[in-house]
């Protein structure tokens, strides 16, 4: 499938701007499953200094200064996007069991696993705790196959957990999100990550796009998609996988991925320091997620 994504941020101010400094996470990585193919990037005002970096994570980011007075700022990006469908080949009713994982963790000497081990350690926005860790148990006996105890974790998270994009914003704490069993897709990725981690597995937050699909015999909006969240686990030998505890599933063809890391804070969409501009700027985000057509594959018969 061939996707055009186009996200657009704006922000208006109430005073001049003098000048800003800013990074922004979107630019999709190229990964097993999507290839890049283009990516455009607007600015305006026209930026001062305008550079693409790659992080410890190896995520795209992009850096660029403002240093003219403004009351408004855009930052559009259109990237094409192919991806493949993978998920026929997973089936998390084999693999290794819990036990099993927990053991390779501690034991093995393979690259791969020891650079995983990482996210199995707290991070700014996402800390263990025995709360999580009793919430989770009940999903990972020591035989179960680990990737069916992680999906049965993720249906868990939303049955006993309500959307609610009125109770939590970028700040809300994840004891708050568990107390209240309440949140939007950030705080239900958190939450799934924060309880792999407190039973020591390690987990990682991924930032991206889902395509929305219209009610029957609806129009589709142009800008009604959205930025998405969702987490990957890792089991030793068998590689990192991704769920989606916002829609119940592992992720299909529809999630595009901008980014991970250990936490939202490592790949928040734009980011800066501004100097001026007074209090409370109006911000608005629109996302677009178009699938333009089917690619063919000469490989694929």
């Amino acid at each position: 499938m061939n996707y055009r994504i186009r996200h657009s941020t704006r922000y208006h101010y109430a005073l001049p701007v003098s000048h800003c400094y800013n990074l922004a996470y979107v630019l999709p990585r190229n990964t097993e499953r999507q290839q890049v193919q283009g990516v455009d990037i607007h600015i305006s005002p026209g930026a001062t200094t305008h550079t693409r970096h790659s992080d410890y994570f190896g995520n795209q980011f992009l850096q660029f200064s403002i240093e003219k007075a403004h009351s408004e700022l855009e930052v559009c990006i259109t990237s094409n996007i192919i991806m493949q469908d993978m998920s026929g080949s997973i089936n998390l009713d084999f693999g290794n069991p819990c036990s099993y994982v927990k053991y390779l963790l501690q034991h093995s000497k393979d690259w791969e696993t020891l650079c995983a081990r990482e996210f199995m350690l707290d991070s700014p926005m996402v800390q263990q705790h025995a709360d999580l860790a009793d919430y989770a148990a009940s999903s990972f006996s020591d035989e179960r196959p680990f990737l069916s105890a992680v999906l049965d974790l993720t249906k868990r998270i939303f049955a006993d957990f309500s959307y609610d994009p009125e109770f939590s914003d970028i700040a809300t704490p994840l004891a708050d999100v568990f107390k209240h069993k309440r949140g939007v897709c950030q705080d239900f990725a958190h939450l799934a990550i924060g309880c792999l981690r407190s039973l020591g597995y390690p987990a990682r937050y991924v930032s991206g796009y889902l395509e929305t699909q219209p009610a029957p015999g609806q129009q589709k909006l142009i800008g009604a998609d959205a930025t998405h969240a969702w987490f990957a686990v890792y089991s030793p030998g068998e590689g990192w996988y991704e769920f989606d505890p916002t829609n119940n599933q592992l992720t299909t063809p529809q999630h595009i991925t901008t980014a991970w890391g250990r936490d939202y804070s490592d790949v928040t969409p734009l980011k800066g320091v501004i100097f001026g501009g007074g209090v409370s700027p109006q911000l608005l985000v629109s996302v677009d997620v178009q699938r333009i057509a089917d690619v063919f594959d000469p490989a694929a018969g």
